[in-house]
């Protein structure tokens, strides 16, 4: 890790450094906050946590070969390096705000209220046509993720692909200044999190905040399908690009306000999308493998970024088509017994349902929604389920299980349709995974989701395991 000298970590941290100057100029080799992950020559960071105070583990980490450790208080008798600091989690951003300054690497950032996650896998399929690409692994997207992520990046690397997600005013800052990307990317302002930011324009006042961050000649691509987002045209003087799945009437000078936007597209069910693509540089047609018309605005959005960093129309094809579903995220699995189950138990929220729904509905034998509550949705919540039980029931799904107290609201919903969709009610997810094997048939399709505490990947384990 080129310049991550003691020396230097100290004043990044505005720490103090103790120990032995013939390590000073000596460079880390990494930085770890859990102790079973300490390699030699790394530097430990340890993190006071709810149950566990990582400081108990620094003779541990020491003995594994640690070059060093943070400490939030002082170490006497210490006979290995250490750096005194006032708080060791934000010393741990302020570490990588320095790390990142270092880098000669392109660094794409994307956030959004719905489809982060998808969005970043496709984008990371598209630019591994040409790059080296480095990107964010699982939940690593917060306060505590992202540095990390960033400490993973490594001179092999040529482009880095950061995933960023909040629930609350300022944490987008602090997430920037870390990052400083190259490109910054939003996929929608949806209803998330309005526990803390109450209101669709506060989600947009958040969202935003990584635009104060950027480097000077970055580059901004929006959802212009978003109403909140399409009226960021201009952001202190930085480019702005527009994607959408549709050719608007001239609003500047190139004729479109989209310069990536989507035609013919056709829903193939199961099968994906089919798309034609078209930018200032020319169209292509492109089949996405992944079922989901949002998959459509993930493929514009890697389009809008693959030509920000110079990729050729086929080699953003290639990508696109390439591109995979993760564990919990629209994952299809196809069980022993011929089952399909769709794992998407990493979160919840109301747009998110809404769409995974729509993908359910192309099942072609017996729909089965297996949905749980969505938690941080304020003082609507009640709303905000009745809404994802009337979606259920416009998408005439089959069969739905309903788990959680607010996913009461989606019985009472449906109910009210008309609709002959059987309903079954659990009040916890451990007492639907020991039921659920009675109802479901091996030729179902059934969806799981919820948000993450609701711990559904305990019913995608039981379907899988039938």
């Amino acid at each position: 890790m080129k310049h991550m000298t003691l020396k230097n970590i100290a004043a990044a941290c505005n720490g103090t450094l103790f120990g032995y100057n013939d390590v000073e100029t000596r460079e880390i080799t990494g930085v770890a906050i859990d102790s079973r992950l300490v390699k030699k020559d790394f530097l430990f960071v340890p993190i006071k946590g709810a149950r566990v105070n990582g400081h108990d583990f620094i003779p541990q980490v020491i003995e594994k070969g640690a070059m060093a450790t943070l400490s939030e208080k002082k170490l006497h008798d210490a006979k290995y390096p250490y750096i005194l600091v006032k708080d060791t989690q934000q010393a741990l951003k302020d570490i990588a705000k320095f790390y990142r300054e270092q880098l000669n690497i392109k660094i794409i950032g994307i956030t959004g209220s719905v489809g982060k996650t998808s969005t970043k896998e496709m984008v990371s399929s598209v630019l591994s046509e040409k790059f080296n690409v480095l990107k964010t692994a699982g939940n690593f997207n917060n306060e505590i993720g992202l540095p990390l992520t960033i400490f993973n990046i490594h001179s092999w690397h040529e482009i880095a692909v950061l995933e960023m997600g909040i629930s609350d005013f300022g944490e987008m800052t602090r997430l920037s200044k870390m990052s400083q990307p190259d490109i910054q990317l939003i996929t929608n302002i949806g209803v998330c999190h309005l526990e803390n930011l109450k209101t669709r324009d506060g989600i947009l006042q958040a969202k935003t905040e990584c635009f104060e961050n950027m480097q000077d000649n970055g580059v901004i691509i929006l959802n212009g399908d978003d109403d909140k987002l399409s009226t960021k045209s201009e952001v202190a003087g930085k480019k702005v690009v527009f994607y959408g799945k549709g050719k608007l009437p001239k609003t500047d000078e190139s004729g479109n306000k989209y310069a990536v936007y989507a035609t013919n597209s056709v829903n193939k069910g199961f099968e994906g999308m089919y798309t034609t693509i078209n930018t200032e540089k020319g169209s292509f047609d492109v089949q996405i493998n992944i079922p989901g018309e949002h998959n459509i605005y993930n493929a514009l959005a890697a389009t809008a970024v693959g030509l920000e960093v110079g990729l050729s129309l086929d080699e953003i094809k290639s990508g696109i088509s390439k591109a995979e579903t993760i564990a919990g995220r629209t994952n299809f699995i196809k069980t022993n017994t011929g089952m399909i189950v769709i794992d998407d138990c990493y979160n919840a929220n109301p747009a998110s349902m809404k769409t995974s729904l729509e993908v359910l509905s192309h099942a072609t034998n017996r729909s089965v929604a297996v949905i749980g509550d969505m938690g941080e949705l304020g003082s609507d919540e009640v709303n905000l389920h009745k809404i994802v039980g009337k979606s259920a029931a416009d998408n005439n799904i089959d069969v739905v299980f309903a788990v959680g107290e607010l996913a009461k609201n989606y019985i009472s919903e449906i109910e009210k349709s008309g609709k002959n969709i059987k309903t079954y009610y659990y009040k916890t997810t451990d007492e639907l995974a020991v039921d659920i094997k009675k109802y479901v048939k091996e030729t179902d399709t059934i969806l799981v989701k919820a948000s993450h505490f609701m711990k559904f990947e305990k019913i995608v384990e039981v379907l899988k395991n039938m």
